[in-house]
């Protein structure tokens, strides 16, 4: 505000080419490198550009593209391409039957017409650390396609997330796809999160995994926390739980041990010190619904 006056905030100048094929794509990409910013969605990236906290010099516009927009279950995974609307994602019944996570993180994605623009990739790829699917890809350990020109690279979870905003993609990559594993049997998710307000970003988030031995004992348990560190952050829990049936006790070690890594940090929002308890009380409770979950499927 000047003099009383509200500036109106603009994007600084960049040339924009909408592509009308994947190859047409990279090859603007190779051409441009680094300072392109690919548009899919634009949920998040057209603020950063209004507010000038991005400046690139070209826009690649990929919504022209044929094939970025399926959904498919392949190798035993969820193979979602760079167009696949979270609203799309989450009505997706074959995707949600093989990875129940998805649909319960994308219920939590902003609002309807938020969800119904924004896509899945594209959210992963803004790379956002309170964002939900970032937490989902970490948990199960997915993996993003990068293509070029050139040809195409997986690129593992684990390595994909650098810092806030920050990814593995390289100058003149585009990630044309995410895939996330399958369930397997006897496997229970969760997704909880705590906002201010519907639709705002989670204050904290986390997305639980849960599977059990034929004896209903857990086999394996883990965590993807959102929003207490730079990254989605994975957590490892089964020193605590594996071999054991999920008990109160047990589940509020689980807790204990993913508050041990986490990094809450405070902002206008929450105090560390909230955030921290907001960890324990969530990975309790998404723990707790994942071992409802498998249990349902051991039942069935």
């Amino acid at each position: 505000m000047s003099g009383g006056r509200i500036t109106a905030l603009k994007p600084a100048p960049f040339g924009y080419s909408a592509p009308a094929s994947l190859a047409e794509a990279l090859a603007v990409l190779a051409e441009v490198g680094e300072h392109a910013k690919v548009l899919a969605g634009g949920q998040s990236l057209l603020p950063l550009l209004s507010m000038r906290l991005a400046a690139p010099r070209h826009l690649v516009d990929i919504n022209r593209v044929p094939g970025l927009d399926r959904v498919e279950i392949v190798d035993g995974s969820v193979r979602v391409g760079a167009l696949v609307r979270h609203t799309d994602l989450e009505r997706h019944e074959g995707a949600a039957a093989a990875q129940p996570l998805l649909r319960q993180a994308l219920r939590l994605v902003g609002h309807p017409t938020i969800r119904n623009r924004g896509t899945c990739v594209g959210s992963i790829a803004h790379a956002d650390p309170a964002a939900e699917l970032p937490g989902v890809l970490v948990v199960l350990g997915g993996r993003v396609e990068a293509s070029t020109a050139w040809g195409s690279r997986q690129v593992p979870a684990a390595e994909f997330f650098l810092s806030p905003l920050e990814t593995a993609l390289r100058p003149g990559e585009l990630a044309t796809s995410v895939s996330f594993p399958v369930a397997g049997p006897r496997t229970g998710t969760a997704f909880v999160e705590l906002s201010r307000r519907r639709g705002d970003y989670a204050l904290v988030g986390v997305a639980a995994v849960v599977e059990l031995a034929p004896d209903t004992s857990i086999s394996s348990a883990r965590v993807g926390l959102v929003s207490v560190g730079p990254t989605p952050l994975l957590v490892d829990l089964s020193e605590v739980l594996v071999g054991r049936p999920g008990g109160a006790r047990e589940l509020a070690a689980a807790a204990a041990l993913a508050l041990e890594h986490a990094e809450p940090e405070a902002d206008i929002h929450a105090s560390a010190q909230y955030r921290a308890r907001l960890v324990e009380v969530l990975t309790t409770r998404a723990l707790a619904q994942a071992l409802a979950n498998a249990s349902h499927e051991e039942a069935a």
